[in-house]
């Protein structure tokens, strides 16, 4: 005679089963790269095929929770029919995504294969839920798992169609997360001065507190053109991704791989800008600033300068790259100017 439970748990074996392929699956979405096929790329077809197999898993994974949402619970038999389908859904999903050719642009292909990951994620979640919950029951969880498998076969409609629709995305995503950097260190400047000067004592930091949490006159000077260079890289992402717009075209391989080539190099503006905003922050290190000064003038110009061999920048364009140039090159002189003292006495020691 069994255990008592016993029975159940065993008619969820086979979801162990599911979750081990389903991680297979993961492993090779995230590793592998898609092949080229003999056959013609027809872009129609590839996300007419994204989109039904991304519904299909979306409507597995709710057979899937609702079969174990109450009593009573589905049979070894049954357990096992619902796995196979999810497998075979998921399966599908990652088949389509490999049919999209490296030829079609790696930032598109990048966006499909992070839609595709999301998705067989989401399932992964789903299924590892349903394994952790008390038998006949539906849990929060189990429910808020079921909702982020819909979100994330929902994307598939979403998703650019092309990689000069997938550059405009990942250009206009770079640049709000600079702008929210820009803005953060602006709001740290006009709140950012001497917090202790209406205190004339503080029991543990001593007299007017701690300097180390408020910017000196010369860190003020040093400020200035660190905030320039934060203003060219929003200035020169908004550019970039207006002529992206404009005139980006994803008809050639040499096209495609120019556009590649701007969103690669765009993509480092934003941490660059990070790494010198944190850097400026009190007690600061004048070294470190104008080290990763350096480090962002240098992406921007980049940037600028892949911009202006590319089939983006018309002649007409060419004017605000040239002045971009400038505005690096003129902070980045300022802040040379600020900082060459503490950086002479530095390696002279």
């Amino acid at each position: 005679m069994e255990p008592a439970g016993a029975g159940p748990r065993r008619a969820r074996e086979p979801l162990r089963d599911l979750r081990g392929a389903l991680r297979a699956v993961l492993a090779r979405v995230r590793e592998g790269e898609p092949g080229e096929g003999r056959e013609p790329f027809e872009p129609q077809r590839f996300w007419d095929a994204l989109g039904q197999t991304f519904k299909a898993t979306s409507q597995e994974a709710t057979k899937l929770s609702l079969a174990f949402s109450r009593p009573p619970l589905p049979s070894v038999e049954d357990c096992q029919k619902l796995s196979e389908d999810v497998q075979n859904a998921i399966l599908a999903v990652a088949t389509v995504y490999y049919s999209l050719p490296k030829g079609q642009g790696t930032t598109l292909r990048k966006m499909v294969r992070d839609a595709t990951t999301e998705v067989v994620e989401g399932m992964i979640q789903l299924t590892e839920t349903i394994l952790n919950t008390p038998l006949e029951s539906l849990s929060q969880e189990q429910l808020i798992s079921t909702g982020s498998v819909w979100e994330a076969c929902e994307q598939a409609s979403n998703l650019p169609r092309d990689n000069q629709a997938a550059v405009v995305s990942a250009l206009a995503a770079c640049l709000g997360v600079v702008k929210d950097a820009l803005e953060e260190m602006e709001h740290a400047l006009v709140e950012g001065r001497d917090p202790y000067s209406d205190i004339m004592e503080d029991e543990e930091l001593g007299f007017r507190g701690n300097r180390d949490t408020y910017w000196s006159e010369a860190d003020r000077k040093l400020l200035g053109p660190c905030m320039g260079l934060m203003k060219a890289s929003k200035a020169c992402l908004k550019k970039v991704l207006g002529v992206v717009k404009a005139h980006g075209k994803a008809d050639s391989s040499e096209q495609i791989a120019q556009l590649d080539d701007l969103a690669d190099i765009a993509n480092e503006i934003s941490p660059s800008v990070d790494e010198l905003a944190l850097s400026m922050y009190p007690p600061m290190n004048q070294l470190a600033v104008r080290l990763n000064a350096a480090k962002l003038a240098s992406v921007l110009k980049k940037v600028l300068e892949i911009t202006k061999t590319s089939h983006v920048c018309l002649p007409s364009e060419e004017g605000w790259v040239q002045f971009l140039t400038g505005a690096v090159d003129h902070n980045m002189d300022k802040i040379k100017n600020f900082t060459q003292a503490q950086c002479s006495s530095f390696f002279s020691w």
